[in-house]
């Protein structure tokens, strides 16, 4: 019988409801008010400023809820258990007609969102493979073309409730389209392991 063998699939990480009601409430009163720094992607997209587990007891409980999916996650990775730490934390708050642009996250391993609102079906989070990949220079792209998981350019993420979590490599290119609904916020981190070891070649990282 034929096989279709994944090669070198890229893992991508959902878990839902991470995060109580009442923390993700208390999240939404405190750090909304403080997403004043605009983003040059959108006018109708603000941020906090960088922030850290150690600025807020909410973030602390987030910490301690979101480290051990970030050792799970790291296994998948790196092929190994270890220590993680979140190396910056930021809020974002999304309004109606607002959007992000492509991009990833340099200087970490694995990134991740929590989704602290309801989102609307219009603004779930795109993921992209990466501009000017290992791909055909002619493309087989037209109205009766069949996209699935090794010819697609793009995946949009399942329709998260507030708490949900996903997590995914910082290297990912990913972009919310245009919000059509109403104010959407979410919280987002990069995370570092405590040190990564090549053969006896080690760099060890501090948040």
């Amino acid at each position: 019988m034929d096989e279709v063998i994944a090669l070198f699939p890229t893992p991508f990480m959902r878990a839902p409801g991470v995060l109580p009601p009442r923390l993700v409430d208390g999240l939404v009163t405190h750090f909304s008010e403080h997403a004043v720094r605009d983003n040059n992607s959108s006018a109708q997209l603000a941020h906090t400023e960088m922030l850290r587990p150690s600025d807020s007891p909410l973030l602390v409980d987030v910490a301690a809820l979101v480290t051990p999916k970030l050792a799970d996650f790291g296994a998948l990775l790196f092929g190994e258990r270890m220590g993680w730490s979140l190396k910056e934390m930021w809020v974002n708050v999304l309004r109606t007609g607002g959007h992000q642009a492509m991009h990833n996250h340099a200087n970490s391993f694995i990134s991740g969102v929590v989704y602290l609102t309801t989102t609307h079906t219009s603004a779930r989070t795109v993921f992209m493979k990466s501009p000017g990949g290992a791909d055909f220079l002619f493309k087989n792209d037209h109205a009766d073309m069949v996209a699935g998981p090794y010819n697609a350019e793009k995946w949009v993420s399942p329709e998260p409730v507030p708490g949900d979590m996903v997590l995914f490599p910082s290297y990912l290119m990913h972009a919310v389209p245009p919000n059509a609904g109403g104010q959407r916020i979410t919280l987002s981190f990069n995370a570092i392991p405590a040190r990564l070891d090549s053969w006896g070649y080690t760099i060890k990282f501090s948040a």
